[in-house]
Formats: C-alpha cells, sequence, structure tokens
C-alpha cells in the first residue's frame, strides 16, 4: 500500500471546519511550516477551514507557522504549555482581544495526552495541576493516597478516514 500523498495541498484538503489539528514541532524546531502555509493557502482561496483547535507545545512565534494561522483567524482554540515563547506577539494580540481561546496545559500532562489519544486511551489520571485554577471542574480521584485529577486524551483528526475525530473536554 502506498501512503504517499502527492502535494501539499492533497495532504490539507481533507482538514474541515472545526477540525482538531496536532501540530508537530517545538518552538519553530521541526514545524511542518510548509504543510501549515498549505493550509493556509486553502484558507485564503476558500474560506475553510476555520475555527480550527490546534494542539501543539506553544503558541506560535513571529508571523509564520502557527502563529500565522492564528494571524488568519483560522484558529479559535489553542491546546499548549507555553503561549508565551518567544515572541508570541500575534497569539497575544488574539488572546488579549477575547478573539482565541487557549487551553493551557502542563507539558508533562500534554504529552501524556497526545500518547493516550493516540494508543486510544480515553483519559487518564495524573497529580499534575491537583489543586490548581488549571484542575477547576476536573474529576478528582485518590490512587494510593495521592489525589489526582482526570485529563483526557488528546486525538488529532484521523489521517486515514480524514473525518474530524473531536477532542474530548480536558475533563
Amino acid at each position: 500500500m502506498d501512503k504517499r500523498i502527492a502535494s501539499l495541498q492533497e495532504a490539507v484538503a481533507g482538514i474541515p471546519d472545526g477540525a482538531t489539528v496536532m501540530i508537530g514541532g517545538f518552538g519553530g524546531s521541526g514545524a511542518p511550516i510548509e504543510l501549515i502555509h498549505a493550509l493556509i493557502d486553502r484558507f485564503l482561496a476558500t474560506g475553510s477551514p476555520k475555527a480550527l483547535t490546534v494542539i501543539n507545545n506553544n503558541a506560535g512565534n513571529g508571523h509564520v507557522g502557527i502563529a500565522a494561522l492564528i494571524e488568519q483567524g483560522m484558529v479559535a482554540k489553542m491546546i499548549c504549555s507555553f503561549p508565551r515563547s518567544a515572541d508570541p506577539v500575534v497569539f497575544t494580540t488574539k488572546y488579549l482581544a477575547g478573539e482565541i481561546a487557549l487551553e493551557l496545559v502542563p507539558q508533562g500532562t500534554l504529552a501524556e495526552r497526545i500518547r493516550a489519544g493516540g494508543a486510544g486511551i480515553p483519559a487518564f489520571y495524573t497529580p499534575t495541576s491537583f489543586g490548581t485554577d488549571l484542575a477547576k471542574g476536573k474529576p478528582v480521584a485518590e490512587f494510593e493516597g495521592v489525589p489526582m485529577c482526570r485529563s483526557a486524551g488528546s486525538r488529532p483528526i484521523s489521517r486515514c478516514s480524514r473525518q474530524s475525530s473531536a477532542m474530548p473536554t480536558a475533563t
């Protein structure tokens, strides 16, 4: 079976409005800039996709990559650990204007949410964030005397079916 995709445009063609997309990279390193900009080109040509939820370690730098998605108004929500990395001007401006939502997730919990989602695990318990504002409203359980908060696994849009797989809320 040949799983190669012939073009950047074909790779992003199946991403619908409201999709949750997980974008690789750490800061500016390793981000799929050309794919991100192909998605922006599609949006500028068609008006879609919009209202995206983006999962990444941060909220973009400068005016390229994730920051460019945000700047174009394509992102409704960011799920990340470090929204204030180097040069986060685009995210900061949109966030302070109330134009983008933020789900702040501790970095280890974010990594585990991604791992759990990829393994089909809908939720897990972690002591991280227990007793903080990040844990408000989350179910709590005690394991071996340690209070823990439930966190949902994170799932991006499915590459096989190209249909949106709604990410569970972080409860």
